[in-house]
């Protein structure tokens, strides 16, 4: 009678004649053991933007304080923040890009103190200089102003018809030019009975948003004219120069811009970032709730959200026109 035991569920995967593409090698293997702890904290910031924008002030507080190896994080101390702090003052930069360097420094100082590599945090309890201004500085337009953007593309031409759909999917929706490139046909769906955008945000965050009937109207025009509706996986707005290419953000940025000088829209500044900021401030204005505007926008902090309503800049809704004698 053999002892033989029946192989454990780990065993069997490790023998297992498993297709896992190219193995790791011996040497990458210990390469990847021995990185640094920064190098894994950079890994974990899903944003490329802030990614880049870490690197680069982590970089540069290291270069003021003569860090070259992580290790010697453990001798930083708040006395080195502060002055790292002074000398970023001295050179006249802005109260949000202080606040920015010092958040990437403390976000790496957390990461290192939950593994152990440091005992505490030195950037906690260093003051962060003021925003400069608790005002959003994005434009918004007002209401006539949008509807004006929303009927200046002409119906008689592709571009028109795909522009028309486009600027009604940013006005009623205050979705990203990013996240408007990224929709394809299939995250047009059915939920609860209505039909929805699924938009992917910024961290991979999904939402779902309703599509307002007036954009749901010129989109439909657009796909039956452009006639890729029927395949799931099509960009769903694409160029006209390149066939089934997605439209880029600078592409969008580009068509915001030209209808808007059409329209004889003068609102310095005005880009897609406005129009998010436009779709804001017209569901404030029409009773919708904070916090589900900052759901609907995809933001983290109901601060941000408050940025973008602009209902108070609106020369219509001064207490002038409530004047009645």
């Amino acid at each position: 009678m053999s002892d033989a035991r029946p192989p454990t569920r780990t065993q069997s995967i490790c023998h297992a004649e498993l297709d896992l593409g190219p193995r790791l090698t011996a040497a990458r293997f210990h390469e990847l053991a021995a990185a640094p702890l920064t190098v894994e904290w950079f890994a974990n910031l899903g944003n490329l933007r802030t990614r880049r924008a870490y690197r680069l002030d982590l970089s540069e507080f290291m270069a003021y304080t003569g860090i070259a190896e992580t290790g010697e994080f453990r001798l930083v101390t708040r006395a080195h923040v502060l002055a790292w702090r002074a000398s970023l003052e001295a050179r006249s930069l802005s109260g949000s890009t202080i606040r920015r360097k010092l958040a990437a420094l403390s976000s790496l100082f957390d990461y290192l103190c939950d593994r152990h590599a440091v005992s505490s945090n030195p950037v906690r309890g260093v003051r962060r200089p003021k925003v400069d201004c608790t005002e959003g500085k994005t434009p918004a337009l007002a209401d006539h102003e949008a509807r004006a953007l929303l009927d200046v593309a002409p119906i008689d031409s592709a571009k028109g018809t795909r522009d028309r759909a486009l600027l009604a999917v940013l006005l009623f929706h205050g979705l990203r030019r990013t996240e408007l490139c990224a929709l394809r046909v299939r995250d047009v769906l059915l939920r609860s009975g209505l039909l929805h955008f699924r938009v992917h945000g910024k961290g991979g965050k999904i939402r779902h948003l309703p599509l307002h009937p007036q954009a749901a109207e010129r989109l439909y025009t657009y796909l039956e004219l452009a006639g890729h509706g029927s395949t799931p996986d099509a960009p769903l707005f694409q160029s006209l120069r390149t066939a089934g290419a997605t439209l880029t953000p600078d592409g969008v940025y580009k068509i915001v811009q030209a209808w808007s000088a059409r329209a004889g829209l003068s609102v310095s500044g005005l880009g897609v970032h406005g129009l998010r900021a436009t779709a804001a401030t017209c569901a404030l204005e029409h009773g919708a709730d904070l916090a589900q505007v900052q759901a609907w926008l995809g933001h983290a902090n109901i601060s941000t959200t408050r940025l973008y309503d602009r209902r108070h800049q609106r020369p219509e809704n001064s207490p002038s026109f409530k004047v009645n004698y």
